[in-house]
């Protein structure tokens, strides 16, 4: 084919063999212990990035650094209490300090404190608020100003949840919607101020997925049947089904993506 005069470039063999590589990307992982960071955490780790994995237990990090070593990757792990901006500061700091540099931030931070309206406390709101949103802004900050200094762009990917969107009947929920739907503007946001730096923000926004965190709920057959019939495809997602979105937006197949929100739901989003 003569191509002197199109604008459609030659697809490269190479370029497609890199599409999902994540081979040397140095990622900070805040909140990379619990049930999704673990798995994005180990699928990332597996597939030769470096991991810095951060949370309130320095040795629930460092148990799980030492288990993506044992399997062949490269990995620390830190201590993070993410309601701190002093502390998201030092323990971005200590994540370059480590590897030389973030390429990637995945902000697994998150919490649920469940409460009817007319019980929401001040107390309670401030935690989740602090936790869900206010770290995200930080961390998202503190991680930007590494990768501008380094002039070589960056990504940065928040974790959501369909709480973003989708309000939930007959349950406590306003903390934890209210900051999952501001955590999407703040997505949109970043992805606007950080785009001439080369810099893609996005959000993965997973439903109910297979953990310790939703036994409680599943036990309870009513409400596990409430959320197996409203999910399209019919079950509880798995965390490594997150993991990979995850791994697209880090990877060259991301390149292109920026301010969006990504819903891995089995469907639900698109139901309601």
């Amino acid at each position: 084919m003569n191509r002197q005069n199109t604008l459609t470039p030659e697809i490269d063999p190479d370029r497609i063999d890199r599409m999902f590589d994540v081979t040397g990307l140095r990622v900070f992982l805040p909140g990379g212990y619990g049930a999704i960071g673990e798995a994005i955490s180990l699928a990332l780790g597996q597939r030769g990035a470096q991991v810095v994995v951060a949370g309130p237990s320095a040795q629930k990090a460092e148990v799980l650094a030492a288990r993506i070593a044992a399997a062949g990757g490269k990995a620390h792990g830190i201590a993070l209490d993410a309601r701190s901006v002093a502390d998201i500061t030092r323990a971005t700091a200590q994540a370059v300090a480590l590897t030389g540099g973030i390429d990637v931030l995945v902000n697994c931070v998150g919490i649920q404190r469940e409460q009817a309206l007319m019980d929401v406390t001040e107390d309670t709101f401030d935690e989740v608020y602090e936790t869900n949103l206010k770290s995200a802004m930080f961390l998202a900050q503190a991680v930007a100003r590494d990768q501008i200094a380094r002039g070589k762009g960056g990504r940065q990917i928040h974790l959501l949840s369909v709480r973003s969107q989708l309000a939930l009947r007959g349950r406590g929920y306003s903390a934890y919607c209210a900051t999952k739907g501001g955590l999407v503007m703040l997505v949109k946001q970043h992805a606007m101020e950080l785009a001439p730096h080369g810099i893609t923000v996005n959000g993965v926004a997973p439903t109910f997925i297979q953990s310790d965190r939703i036994r409680p709920h599943l036990e309870k057959p009513e409400f596990r049947d409430f959320i197996l019939e409203r999910n399209p495809l019919g079950r509880i997602g798995d965390p490594l089904e997150v993991a990979g979105q995850v791994i697209a937006f880090a990877a060259p197949a991301g390149s292109y993506m920026t301010g969006q929100v990504v819903y891995i739901d089995g469907g639900v989003t698109a139901s309601q």
